[in-house]
This record gives structure tokens, C-alpha cells and sequence, in this order.
């Protein structure tokens, strides 16, 4: 169940500073999960606690390269992104033992 709702996590800066300072954790999920599928996939998955799911759809952006054969146009596809806040005590660590 876990597998097909939470696609990827979202390791960026400002996904950091969200875990360290908030304790939320950012998510790619599945367009058609709703915020109670995404909780419990993340609870089944790391075994931890969630206090509250907030999910957002991010828009497809246009991108250009510029090559040596002119300039490329494509675009980065829409994805629903779901930031999870969990409880207090609880963390999820991505890197393991790095």
C-alpha cells in the first residue's frame, strides 16, 4: 500500500530546515492519494506517528537548454507534493548510517 501512495521523498534545503526546526518531512505522492491514504503510508512505511498531512499540486513548468544544435524546449511534469508534520519525539531519518 505504502509503495504506490509515496513515490519519492523531497531532499532539498528547504525540505531540511522544515525536518530539522518543524519535524515535517516533504513527499512526492500519488495524484489520486487523499491526505488519510498518505498519513497511514507514511506511518506503515517508517513507523512513525503523523500529527497532521498538508498536500499541494505543483504545477508543470517549461523549461529551455541551449545546446550546440540550438535550443531545446521541454517541460518538468506535475506532481502532488504532500508535507507531513509528525509527532513530537517522532523522526525519519532518509540517510541511514552515511
Amino acid at each position: 500500500m505504502g509503495k504506490n501512495i509515496l513515490i519519492k521523498p523531497i531532499i532539498s534545503e528547504k525540505s531540511e530546515y522544515l525536518s530539522g526546526d518543524f519535524n515535517q518531512y516533504s513527499f512526492v505522492v500519488n495524484r489520486k492519494a487523499n491526505k488519510i491514504e498518505i498519513g497511514k503510508a507514511v506511518e506503515e512505511m517508517y513507523g512513525v506517528q503523523v500529527s497532521s498531512v498538508n498536500t499541494m499540486i505543483m504545477p508543470s513548468k517549461s523549461k529551455v537548454r541551449n545546446t550546440r544544435s540550438g535550443m531545446l524546449r521541454g517541460s518538468v511534469s506535475a506532481y502532488k507534493k504532500a508535507i507531513v508534520k509528525l509527532a513530537p519525539g517522532e523522526e525519519i531519518d532518509f540517510f541511514g548510517d552515511i
